[in-house]
């Protein structure tokens, strides 16, 4: 016993903040993986763009 306290509220109470921090860790790590999943789907789509306005200018002198 430490200040009229036993150990294992000691243990607890150390396990309670570790589990926190795990969980601090693990959305952090989510947050990054979704930002870089979010930023490939828009160079995808950005490239599908540039190519659709490419095809159109390309259509549109051939018409000409």
């Amino acid at each position: 016993m430490i200040a009229g306290v036993p150990w294992w509220v000691f243990m607890m109470i150390l396990f309670i903040f570790l589990s926190g921090y795990m969980a601090y860790r693990a959305i952090r790590a989510e947050k990054r993986l979704e930002q870089q999943f979010i930023e490939r789907e828009g160079n995808i789509f950005m490239e599908r763009m540039e190519e659709e306005r490419k095809h159109k200018e390309s259509n549109k002198q051939l018409s000409n």
